[in-house]
């Protein structure tokens, strides 16, 4: 396994992103083209000196009929990231890419008995596997699809999150108690969301206080930890069947994987919540947090910025330089990874829409016909691959909309030397100055 947890220079982990989208029938490999141009998209990485990766097994296409199981196009990806030296981090489930024939998706009855044949499957199929997540972000995709009513089966409430949770998490737990069995070398990367919460009032910390509780619900469930009886998630729990969270038999996993977005930090107040919060808590002591919490090694398993190259390799520099510090404090950090390493398409709607929108969010930009082109990013990436501290790396002035985004971390980069950014290969479908990070479909209609 590469990657020193306290000394050395970090890992940077590459990943590609290919959620399905059920209403569309088509996901974002196929929308950006990776479907077909997967070996161009792993030499580049290859190229720049990265070797792991975070890499996505699409169920949604491997058993399109229920029972029948097609694996030639994942052999064909798995046989060459084996022969070609690089080191997966499988990603059995990514968001919404369950099979069509699900459904109602993670609210279906037959999810459980499925989701174990599939991942049984790819278990006895590929005995190789160094890493595997088994799903992806469970907390903010079961959130989106049961909470917000964002993500199919559309629904809302506390009481429908739980249900899913509760229909979901359950198989999850039995596969990785499974995986134990059937991939005893391998380790399990559980990945989600890196979140902290403010208030700027007092009912805005009442909520922020609740907030602070629900991120960890997901994985303390699943750890059969349940949760806290007397803390500020107790009472609506009560009256929307949490019950049902408490005493599970336990699943395990060996390595914290955070996702951390700068719309991570919401602050909330008696209007409501705004991200990002306007004072952020530094990232360093977020992975510290979560390393006390859960005491197994970390990865930072995503992040990125919506914005120009130059905007994204400022971010890069941040959030590598956090985790420098993370480590230094004695946190065993192993990497870190930029998610996506090509742009992704459709997240301006929360993939409500299909239309191929570019998501300006990639260590390589994509151009109007799907090329891939290099950046400032690129270039920042490739450096960190090599080993090369975030001191070393330069810092660009934002642009907007980002600069009114990451207001509030400025005061967290005082002491870095700006540089103006070029406007050369800045990117593709960049963002409006109107642009607001939220956490809702955003001009879907």
């Amino acid at each position: 396994m590469t990657g020193n947890s306290r000394n050395g220079p970090l890992d940077i982990i590459g990943g590609f992103e290919t959620t399905y989208l059920p209403a569309h029938d088509t996901d974002i490999a196929e929308t950006t083209g990776h479907d077909k141009r997967w070996r161009e998209d792993l030499e580049l990485l290859r190229h720049l000196g990265v070797r792991r990766v975070r890499y996505p097994i699409r169920w949604h296409r491997i058993e399109e009929v229920e029972g029948l199981f097609d694996w030639a196009a994942t052999d064909e990806v798995m046989n060459y990231l084996r022969s070609s030296g690089f080191e997966p981090i499988v990603d059995l489930v990514h968001h919404t890419s369950y099979p069509g024939w699900l459904e109602q998706g993670f609210a279906d009855p037959r999810f459980g008995n499925a989701y174990l044949r599939y991942v049984g499957e790819f278990a006895r199929r590929y005995p190789w596997v160094p890493e595997y997540t088994l799903f992806n972000e469970p907390f903010s995709t079961l959130f989106l699809c049961g909470h917000e009513a964002i993500w199919p089966p559309y629904q809302s409430g506390l009481r429908n999150f739980v249900n899913l949770i509760v229909n979901v998490m359950p198989a999850v737990a039995e596969a990785s108690r499974l995986y134990k069995e059937l991939l005893p070398d391998a380790r399990h990367v559980w990945v989600d969301t890196c979140e902290h919460h403010t208030g700027s009032d007092a009912s805005g910390q009442a909520y922020a206080d609740m907030a602070n509780a629900r991120r960890f619900l997901v994985l303390d469930a699943f750890l059969g930890l349940g949760y806290d009886p007397k803390g500020p998630l107790a009472e609506p729990l009560s009256e929307a069947g949490g019950e049902r969270l408490q005493n599970w038999e336990p699943g395990r996993f060996d390595v914290l994987g955070l996702d951390y977005y700068a719309h991570c930090q919401w602050n909330f107040g008696i209007e409501g919540g705004t991200a990002p919060t306007p004072d952020p808590l530094p990232l360093a002591d977020q992975i510290e947090l979560y390393w006390r919490r859960y005491s197994v090694p970390c990865l930072v398993t995503e992040t990125n910025v919506r914005g120009r190259t130059s905007d994204r390799a400022t971010w890069f520099k941040y959030v590598l330089e956090q985790c420098e510090i993370a480590r230094h404090r004695g946190v065993p950090l192993e990497g870190l990874c930029w998610f996506p390493a090509i742009d992704s398409t459709d997240w301006d709607s929360l993939l409500f829409r299909c239309e191929g929108h570019i998501d300006p969010v990639g260590v390589f930009w994509l151009d109007p016909d799907l090329q891939r082109r290099t950046s400032a990013m690129s270039e920042v990436y490739a450096l960190a691959a090599q080993g090369i501290p975030s001191s070393s790396l330069p810092a660009y002035e934002l642009g907007e909309p980002v600069a009114t985004w990451l207001r509030g971390y400025l005061p967290q980069m005082s002491h870095w030397t700006w540089l103006p950014a070029s406007e050369i290969n800045a990117g593709n479908s960049l963002p409006r100055l109107t642009t607001k990070m939220e956490l809702r479909i955003v001009d879907a209609k």
